[in-house]
């Protein structure tokens, strides 16, 4: 498996990309929370399946997008969902534009477009928060066929060997729709944890090398008890967000650490007893 992985790397590390499409490569760094879960990811990408990410907010799904496109060297270009999404911010539009003294008509081309011509990986954030009709124009995109006929162009557009797509949802949260089956039929799909244990404390070295011990050892167990109330039912998926605990950890090495997790962690919540609990949480780890 890892010899296919490493082939397909070599050959799209070997392309060349303009200087703006560098700005566009992921950074990576991210951990896989069991000895599969990465290799299994970049062996379905090498294979050109589309890649479904599902998992609560803050569990690294955009971070892992970004070390795919960090792995392979290749360009990311994204989509945030939402219900205003339509089919000309996936495609592009028309637009009136002067040149030579005359007015001419260019199509912009939007993240879809640009990725499925230069073989670039796009991600699409959120997917089950866009309306159910804008995404059927993506279903030849992401089966086998791999190509689309441009509506606004009248263009078909036949994707790029190195073409990728990357998919995010958090299940279950307010604003969102189950995905419909011919859509999520396309996908391979991954449920994305949380970090734990170990892992959670080689992401906090790498993030923070000279964080003192006090601070990560509270950060470390507090990670650890949001998750255990999130299980038990006394607190919202959100507020177990590793995300938020790094912003938590930055602000801490310049203020005091409660006010620290309560700017990135408790505020976040709606519910005013979620809040207590954090804070409450947050202050048995403080010496």
């Amino acid at each position: 498996m890892k010899e296919i992985i490493l082939q397909e790397q070599s050959i799209r590390k070997n392309r060349k990309h303009t200087e703006d499409d560098q700005l566009l490569i992921g950074k990576g760094g991210y951990i896989s929370p069991n000895d599969y879960l990465w290799d299994d990811i970049l062996l379905s990408v090498t294979l050109k399946k589309a890649i479904l990410l599902k998992g609560p907010a803050g569990s690294g799904k955009t971070k892992l997008a970004e070390s795919i496109s960090n792995f392979f060297y290749q360009p990311m270009h994204s989509i945030n969902c939402s219900v205003d999404l339509d089919a000309e911010s996936l495609l592009g539009f028309k637009t009136m534009v002067q040149k030579e003294g005359k007015t001419l008509i260019e199509f912009v081309e939007g993240p879809v477009v640009k990725a499925m011509k230069q073989g670039h990986l796009l991600y699409i954030d959120e997917i089950n928060m866009a309306k159910a009709e804008t995404l059927p124009i993506l279903h030849s995109v992401l089966d086998y066929r791999r190509m689309l006929t441009n509506p606004f162009t009248g263009e078909v557009i036949q994707a790029h060997p190195d073409f990728s797509v990357v998919a995010a949802i958090n299940e279950g949260y307010i604003g969102t729709t189950p995905m419909n089956e011919a859509l999520k039929n396309r996908f391979v799909s991954f449920s994305i944890p949380y970090l734990n244990g170990q892992q959670l404390k080689e992401l906090w070295q790498k993030r923070f090398p000279n964080v003192s011990t006090d601070l990560l050892t509270l950060m470390l167990n507090l990670a650890e008890d949001l998750k255990q109330q999130v299980m038990n039912g006394l607190l919202s998926e959100e507020a177990a967000s590793i995300r938020s605990l790094l912003d938590a950890t930055e602000l801490a090495q310049h203020i005091e650490p409660i006010r620290a997790i309560r700017y990135a962690v408790a505020e976040k919540l709606d519910d005013q007893s979620e809040k207590d609990l954090v804070i409450e949480l947050a202050k048995t780890w403080i010496k």
